[in-house]
């Protein structure tokens, strides 16, 4: 008993160290994921039927074999990327479901959104992560790493603020083929739609050519909306949030609110409510719910909790929140009711009444 008991312990070690080391090594993933992004090893792959051995991609991507199949290998013991046999017994590389979203100008890659993550401006703050914690003063990791919060460093460093516009854009595609496929119902009778925080109006893009009854009005900063390209059924609109929304019959929020602390997303939502109809608007809000429930969707709770942790390190208060968060912050903003609708995306919508 005591000789079970002891291998026991010895196994439950052995896990708790490899959760240890996963915490330790985290970065990795990232790091190996940027790496295959810069070296277009999912386009390449994507562009041949047949799996290519590793001296073929690696002379087409013109690197080191011995380095590339080292990368491979990582990459492949993640589920991303796949090696299977080919004549003389070889082996060949192929594209999975997860490799494709690596793909640099894939329909629905996340390659921008790792290039952002990943970029030095945005993993500085998290050294700052235990200052904040500490701190009682209002001063979120961007700002203690680089002066000022992430918006101001955006109006002031261009190639910054594409990284953003480029990772949000790659979000909203993702999201909104989601949206439009399971919840094309809440767009019908809507002749006028305002997107706060747009950016460079791929969302708005989107819906109209799904909804060609709608009028897309994209909002955001001027440094955003100046340079957001020609959209067809779309109009690019200057302005600050908290100042006004320009009049639509319905407005359209995407990873906005999650940015701010609940008095200010109060401030923002009266001003949607403003912009709407009092008796047919409404406000459609895409952002993740956090989920109390312990065992309940695993996978899902933990890229909510993983996005709030990253909004903790990147903005000054913002915060991913509970079905019982969002609900006080609408009720204070003056919706009468909102509802809840579950999307095959990572985050729900959720549309609000005045």
């Amino acid at each position: 008993m005591a000789k079970e008991t002891n291998e026991l312990i010895h196994v439950g070690e052995e896990e708790v160290q490899v959760d240890i080391w996963r915490c330790i090594s985290g970065f990795t993933e990232m790091a190996v994921a940027k790496c295959a992004i810069e070296l277009g090893i999912s386009d390449f792959l994507e562009t041949h039927q047949e799996p290519v051995p590793l001296n073929q991609l690696s002379s087409a991507l013109g690197c080191s074999a011995s380095s590339l199949h080292r990368i491979m290998r990582f990459l492949i013991n993640r589920g991303i990327f796949k090696l299977v046999p080919i004549e003389n017994g070889e082996m060949g590389y192929v594209q999975t479901p997860g490799s494709r979203l690596l793909k640099r100008d894939g329909e629905n890659s996340m390659a921008a959104f790792v290039l952002l993550e990943s970029s030095p401006v945005m993993l500085a703050p998290w050294h700052y992560l235990s200052t904040r914690v500490l701190s009682n003063e209002n001063t979120g990791p961007f700002s203690a790493a680089h002066g000022k919060d992430v918006w101001e460093y955006a109006k002031t460093n261009p190639e910054h603020s594409k990284l953003i516009n480029d990772a949000l854009a790659c979000h909203a595609r993702v999201t909104i083929h989601a949206i439009i496929n399971n919840c094309a119902e809440i767009f019908k009778g809507i002749e006028s739609l305002v997107d706060v925080g747009g950016g460079n109006g791929t969302t708005l893009g989107m819906l109209v050519k799904a909804f060609p009854w709608i009028n897309g009005i994209n909002f955001d900063l001027p440094h955003v909306a100046s340079v957001a390209p020609p959209c067809h059924g779309v109009v690019h609109v200057e302005g600050y949030m908290f100042h006004s929304v320009p009049n639509a019959q319905a407005v359209f929020l995407m990873s906005v609110l999650h940015d701010w602390c609940d008095e200010e997303c109060i401030q923002i939502l009266k001003k949607c409510m403003e912009a709407i109809p009092k008796d047919t608007g409404k406000v459609i809000i895409v952002e993740a719910v956090l989920d109390e429930k312990i065992d309940k969707k695993k996978g899902i709770k933990d890229v909510g909790l993983m996005l709030d942790m990253i909004m903790m390190a990147h903005t000054t208060n913002g915060k991913e929140r509970t079905a019982k968060e969002w609900d006080h912050i609408l009720s204070e903003a003056g919706f009468s009711r909102h509802s809840i609708l579950q999307t095959s995306a990572i985050e729900p919508v959720i549309l609000a009444y005045p």
